[in-house]
């Protein structure tokens, strides 16, 4: 069994489970709780491993509204705009995109309104930012 083999089935663990114990891992993986212990120390400082988070269902959140907002950035500005939209509270998380937009961002609010006011009055109004298109999350399927 190679080691990206082994690496691969940890992770694939980890991503199902974050908070699966090294036995559970161990054993799902089929390797020991050393080896599961050694790689994911391993992917840790690596980088490949940067966290480990929940998973939720925006429908279940009370007083909460999440947006995936594709953000367009004027090249000459993307450094400066990623900077100051990394600082934002209100963005849970942010990507560079190969697709129609720029930037990705997730962005959580107390409601529609406060999520259509961060992305009018914080978001837009940044310097080098020529478009927002947001896409409001309903229901996780999966």
């Amino acid at each position: 069994m190679s080691a990206e083999a082994t690496e691969q089935r940890i992770l694939s663990v980890l991503e199902e489970d974050a908070q699966a114990s090294y036995a559970e891992i161990a054993e799902r993986a089929e390797v020991s709780k050393p080896t599961v212990r050694k790689y994911i120390q391993k992917l840790e400082e690596e980088g490949v491993i940067v966290g480990y988070s929940a998973d939720v269902d925006p429908k279940k959140l009370s007083g909460q509204s999440i947006a995936i907002v594709g953000i367009d950035v004027e090249s000459e500005q993307y450094v400066e705009v990623t900077r100051t939209l990394k600082e934002l509270d209100a963005i849970e998380s942010l990507y560079t995109s190969s697709g129609d937009h720029t930037l990705m961002a997730e962005v959580r609010a107390p409601d529609g309104d406060s999520l259509g006011e961060i992305i009018n009055d914080e978001i837009m109004e940044l310097p080098g930012v020529s478009a927002a298109h947001p896409s409001f999350l309903q229901e996780r399927l999966k």
